[in-house]
């Protein structure tokens, strides 16, 4: 027994994490049963008891709010409050089945789609539809509401002080120590590799387990892990951003003390600090932010100089001068036109290390700017939470929502279709079980519930583990009962432990377990309440059965394939948003700085929420394709690479958009009067665009290559033609009369430089295509 005991107790703490199922289960035995037999046995009402019970499990079982007390209590008080709301609405629609009916699916569809809006929703659903299944199948009037409203209630109240005083658990952000543990890595990395420091190779493996594991965390939810509050919208930020910081890290090389680009390693150190104070500011961020703040401020500083130095390092060309606005040229007429290769490679050479500290900087920059909102947001007074007031600059709580839900109003959203689907699931269960005149129709609705997964396949499997599952507990509950015969007072011993059981089987051992318990733990309640004997469990097992069998007809007729082809639909989707968003950026800063019409800014802002909304849209198809059961046919880390290609685009297009919204600004700090900011000229627009066209029509074939609508294309090779039109239009238009280049010149360059960045990002994306067979499988012909 002992050894029974030790293994049981490693496949807990190895399956549970920090024991929190163990601990919900365990505040759901001790509260359950105690409401459960205050409405029974003291206050004599077995509706109000069947409501008591059922609000406990759905209060302390089926969900569990993270983050601090404080927040947890909150998240939970709301709960209480419109779950009673939907107690209320259940009861008054189940007078009539097609009421029912029609209300099950309209509720259904809201509260599955409000998931995609908050994790908070997400993990309150199962609770929220509960509320309303268990009223809306039971037939009741106007006149039942007041006992089930208190049942409900009683519950609620009850399960608040439980949640506080009974086995809390430790106020705790997995993300956002590991978002820290992440910012902290990486600013010792970046200080290691400029300080030429001992055990350079460690830190450095350090800082990729870091961003691995808060990846990890990330991506091991079935929903983003954030809350709507806009300091959870600021961390989950961070994740995509500190991803990218260490891909920009990885490509650039440590800088030299005798380097002529001493601005760059200057950016680099200053990139350091801000994550080093950040990461201070994001695990207390009820402290002073003025650390923080400095290290922004050097920060932009750097930047600056990195412009204007890198202005200073570019070599000198021959060929046409400076253009001296009628297009003349000023130097003589037998030099040459075209600069050659050698110094083509050597205008690009010399910015590639500024070009990378800029590409940090600006990473860095957005990192800093999204820790000090979220701390700004966690610093507000209790009034202004409750009036709802937000720090200065962030977007209010109501237009994030109505942001994330617009993304999903798409046909190709996954969360859409799975709301879809629940709905009419929920409701054809409705429908089905007052048709057929059930038992306890309440069975049929949850049993349709609890096995709806996002394809037909997995709803097959899961319906099968519901229906064996429920005969198992059957079986021991019948066995149970035999002895026991009317007697109950063994019953109310026995209902603790199943509540136990029934709370850690599914996560501990398999979900048919947790079915077996959960129909043991039933046969005894209603036993209590009335006691029938075995019967109980044969009218569970018909109806989950019919439940079942509904979910699986639903499965089938919507969206049967599952997230595999809806996730190669979302990353078409999202890369094909994400070009255009860099297209616009780029023909926003090809525009002269006095006359940008403002619908070229408007088009580059509405290009960029529809980039961000199409990666939403695959964020989550990729979470429901990872919690989908069955085999993988592509390997997980090809679709994460995918997913890498587009927020590069993505952030590209951010950076390009920054580098050219300064444009005609003060962009080189003091002394920017002998760095004159030029508008970009015809001839080094058309080298831009040209280069912008390439890339992006590469990437638009790409996406169509991914959802079957065209081979997979061949990469882009160097274009040397459209290197050598840039340098010559940098050449002609772009120097003054001392040879010195304008602000425009670096910021093309820089511009360029990551339009280069993504070309030689190609292979990288097309590799996986074409070794898993993700989308055709072929190379488009040369």
């Amino acid at each position: 027994m002992p050894a029974l005991l030790q293994r049981l107790r490693q496949r807990l703490t190895a399956r549970d994490h920090g024991l929190l199922v163990l601990r919900r289960a365990g505040r759901t035995a001790i509260v359950m049963p105690g409401t459960f037999a205050l409405c029974d046995q003291v206050i004599g009402n077995p509706e109000m008891a069947l409501f008591a019970a059922f609000g406990s499990f759905a209060m302390l079982m089926l969900v569990g709010f993270g983050g601090p007390m404080r927040q947890r209590m909150q998240a939970q008080a709301s709960l209480a409050v419109v779950s009673s709301l939907f107690v209320c609405l259940g009861t008054l629609a189940s007078q009539a089945a097609w009421l029912a009916c029609l209300a099950m699916a309209v509720l259904g569809f809201g509260v599955l789609l409000a998931g995609a809006v908050s994790s908070v929703l997400a993990g309150a659903s199962t609770s929220l539809l509960l509320s309303f299944i268990l009223p809306v199948s039971l037939p009741g009037t106007a006149s039942d509401v007041p006992d089930r409203l208190a049942g409900w209630g009683l519950a609620a109240v009850v399960g608040l002080i439980a949640i506080r005083l009974l086995w809390p658990e430790p106020a705790a952000d997995p993300l956002r120590g590991k978002a820290v543990a992440a910012c902290r890595a990486l600013a010792a990395r970046l200080r290691s590799e400029n300080e030429a420091s001992p055990g350079h190779e460690q830190i450095v493996r350090d800082a990729h387990g870091a961003l691995d594991e808060l990846q990890r965390q990330f991506l091991t939810t079935p929903y983003r892990p954030t809350g709507l509050s806009a300091s959870d919208r600021a961390v989950v930020r961070l994740v995509d951003e500190l991803n990218w910081a260490r891909r920009v890290i990885v490509h650039s090389l440590p800088i030299p003390d005798d380097s002529p680009n001493l601005a760059a390693r200057r950016a680099r150190i200053a990139a350091a600090n801000v994550l080093g104070h950040g990461a201070d500011l994001l695990a207390a961020p009820r402290t002073s932010p003025d650390a923080l703040h400095t290290a922004s401020a050097e920060l932009r500083v750097a930047l600056f100089a990195l412009e204007r130095d890198a202005a200073d390092v570019l070599p000198p060309l021959s060929g046409r001068g400076p253009g001296n606005g009628t297009g003349a040229s000023t130097v003589s007429p037998d030099e040459p036109d075209e600069p050659d290769d050698r110094q083509v490679t050597e205008v690009i050479d010399a910015l590639e290390p500024s070009f990378r500290a800029h590409e940090l900087a600006f990473v860095v920059g957005a990192i800093g700017d999204n820790i000090d909102a979220a701390a700004r947001a966690e610093r507000r007074t209790w009034v202004q939470r409750l009036l709802g007031r937000q720090a200065t600059g962030l977007p209010g709580t109501l237009s994030a929502a109505q942001e994330r839900v617009s993304a999903h109003v798409d046909p190709h959203s996954v969360w859409l279709h799975n709301s879809v689907r629940g709905a009419v699931g929920l409701a054809l269960a409705v429908l089905v079980a007052n048709l057929t005149d059930v038992q306890h129709a309440f069975w049929v609705v949850v049993g349709a519930l609890s096995v709806l997964r996002s394809n037909a396949l997995s709803t097959g499997q899961n319906a099968l583990r519901a229906v064996l599952g429920t005969l198992a507990g059957f079986a021991i509950g019948a066995l149970l009962l035999l002895p026991i015969g009317g007697d109950t007072t063994p019953l109310w011993f026995l209902l603790p432990v199943t509540i136990l059981v029934a709370g850690v089987a599914p996560a501990v051992i398999s979900f048919a377990a947790g079915q077996a318990a959960f129909t043991l733990e039933l046969v005894i309640l209603f036993n209590i309440l009335q006691p029938t004997g075995w019967r109980v469990g044969l009218v569970r097992i018909e109806d989950v059965a019919i439940g079942c069998g509904v979910s699986l007809v639903v499965g089938l007729l919507f969206w049967p394939r599952g997230a595999g082809a809806a996730l190669n639909t979302a990353l078409s989707q999202a890369y094909t948003a994400s070009s255009r968003y860099l297209a616009a950026a780029v023909e926003f800063g090809m525009r002269r700085p006095g006359s940008r019409p403002a619908s070229t800014a408007v088009e580059a802002k509405r290009q960029a929420l529809r980039a961000a909304s199409a990666a939403r849209r695959m964020d989550d198809a990729f979470r429901q394709y990872l919690t989908e059961r069955g085999a993988k046919t592509t390997p997980l880390a090809e679709f994460a690479m995918l997913i890498g290609g587009v927020i590069g685009l993505r952030l590209a297009a951010d950076t390009v958009l920054d580098l050219w919204e300064r444009d005609g600004d003060q962009a080189f700090g003091e002394g920017s009067a002998a760095r004159p900011t030029q508008p970009p000229h015809a001839q080094l627009r058309h080298a831009l665009l040209r280069r912008t066209w390439q890339v992006t029509d590469w990437y638009d074939d790409f996406a169509r290559s991914l959802d079957g609508r065209r081979p997979v294309p061949r990469s882009l090779d160097q274009d040397a033609d459209a290197d050598r039109a840039l340098v010559r239009a940098l050449r002609e238009d772009l120097r003054d009369r001392h040879g010195i280049a304008s602000a425009t010149a670096v910021r093309a360059i820089w511009t360029g430089d990551h339009l280069s960045a993504l070309r030689r990002n190609q292979p990288t994306l097309v590799q996986p295509v074409l070794t898993t067979g993700l989308a055709h499988g072929e190379r488009a012909p040369d």
